[in-house]
């Protein structure tokens, strides 16, 4: 059995009623985990104005591998996410929303697909979302397949893991919702297969989601917008249309 070493983050904005709960479970699962080694937790707390930051740090003064990092204003999640790279020590970076909709246990279920994959992602199946922000979801892969040629069946998905050596070679601008298209799409212009998953997906018992907000969506779609206008946009930069499952499986060790 191969073993890991593993930084987990949350990127995190006003998650008082659920980021105790999830840094705790995170360590439970981390601890059991056979695959892994020695993991670390980081809470990136993007300007939250409730309780969160002094929760975090809390955590961070009980648990010895437990890092608080935060940023003074809400910079978007793009920017929390980027710094959840930057601040990662371990071999592999693993990243999770704190609002207690995704089964920590089932980390196990991406990270038995590491070393054969360096880069692997959830899907929730089923999701569970309201009816527009389904829409809203089906319409953004639409709109990165046409403008990206990037076929992957949830995006957004807030449960992926990397190899820390490839996710440091990736420069990412975006720093509203457009980060994990744009993350993926620069992955697959690198010619890096990304396995795909199954992971559950749970309802929100607490606090309010801000993916659907109109602000947030507006932006998601300058910033794509004006990665096409830029180097992704590039006509010899589109990747050729690839098989949905010869992306899945290729071995990225042969690449």
């Amino acid at each position: 059995m191969r073993q890991i070493s593993i930084s987990i983050f949350f990127p995190t904005f006003n998650e008082e009623r659920n980021i105790v709960s999830m840094v705790e479970r995170a360590i439970d699962v981390a601890r059991q985990c056979p695959y892994v080694k020695a993991y670390e937790i980081v809470i990136i707390d993007d300007g939250s104005t409730d309780a969160t930051p002094a929760l975090a740090d809390l955590l961070a003064q009980r648990h010895t591998e437990v890092r608080t990092v935060h940023h003074p204003t809400n910079q978007g999640y793009g920017a929390a996410l980027k710094t959840g790279f930057q601040e990662a020590r371990m071999q592999y970076v693993f990243f999770t929303d704190a609002d207690m909709q995704f089964d920590l246990l089932e980390l196990e279920h991406l990270v038995i697909h590491v070393p054969e994959y360096c880069v692997v992602t959830g899907y929730r199946a089923p999701r569970r979302d309201s009816f527009m922000r389904l829409v809203n979801a089906k319409g953004w892969n639409i709109l990165n397949r046409i403008f990206f040629g990037l076929r992957i069946r949830d995006i957004d998905c807030a449960f992926k893991l990397f190899e820390r050596s490839v996710i440091k070679q990736i420069r990412i601008t975006s720093d509203g919702a457009m980060v994990n298209a744009e993350l993926l799409v620069r992955l697959m212009r690198r010619g890096i297969p990304i396995k795909e998953v199954p992971v559950s997906h749970l309802p929100r018992i607490y606090g309010s989601p801000t993916g659907a907000k109109p602000s947030v969506i507006f932006r998601a779609i300058r910033e794509l917008l004006s990665l096409y206008m830029s180097e992704l946009g590039s006509a010899s930069l589109i990747a050729p249309s690839i098989p949905h499952q010869d992306m899945v499986h290729a071995n990225p060790r042969s690449l």
